[in-house]
Formats: structure tokens, sequence, C-alpha cells
């Protein structure tokens, strides 16, 4: 049975990929739809959190790549 986000408590993810991966865990178990409604809404909710974790993160590497590349972001393309 998948854990739920009620089984977790609402914690910091100690990283961006371990974020990813519970989100991940979270999106499999809400397109189940085997989840009693709390659990759902739970599951929602914790969902909501890590994204909003994961956004934060990537703007925060988004930023030091700007200043690593003189405040402007280069597309990937061109930075080979």
């Amino acid at each position: 049975m998948p854990q739920s986000a009620s089984d977790t408590p609402s914690r910091e993810p100690v990283s961006y990929e371990s974020a990813l991966a519970e989100l991940d865990r979270l999106v499999q178990a809400l397109e189940s739809a085997q989840l009693p409604l709390d659990e759902l809404l739970d599951s929602y909710r914790r969902g909501a959190q890590l994204l909003g974790y994961c956004r934060s993160r990537l703007d925060m590497v988004e930023q030091q790549v700007k200043v690593l590349d003189d405040g402007q972001l280069q597309p990937w393309n061109d930075l080979s």
C-alpha cells in the first residue's frame, strides 16, 4: 500500500531529488484513486508543498547560473 502524506510528517525535504521522488510517489498514489478522501487531501497538500520546494530550488539554481554567466541566462545549447 502506498505511503500517504498523513504517514509522512510535513517536513522540509533533504534534497531536490528526494522531494521529486516523494512527489512522484504521491502522484502515483493520487492517480490510483485508491486513497480515502482524507488521505487524498493530505497527499494533495503535501504534493503542493513539495512542488513549491522544487520550484524554489530550481529558481535558486537559475539565479546562481545567471551570476556565473554575468547576469545573462544562456540557453543550454549555447553553453558548449
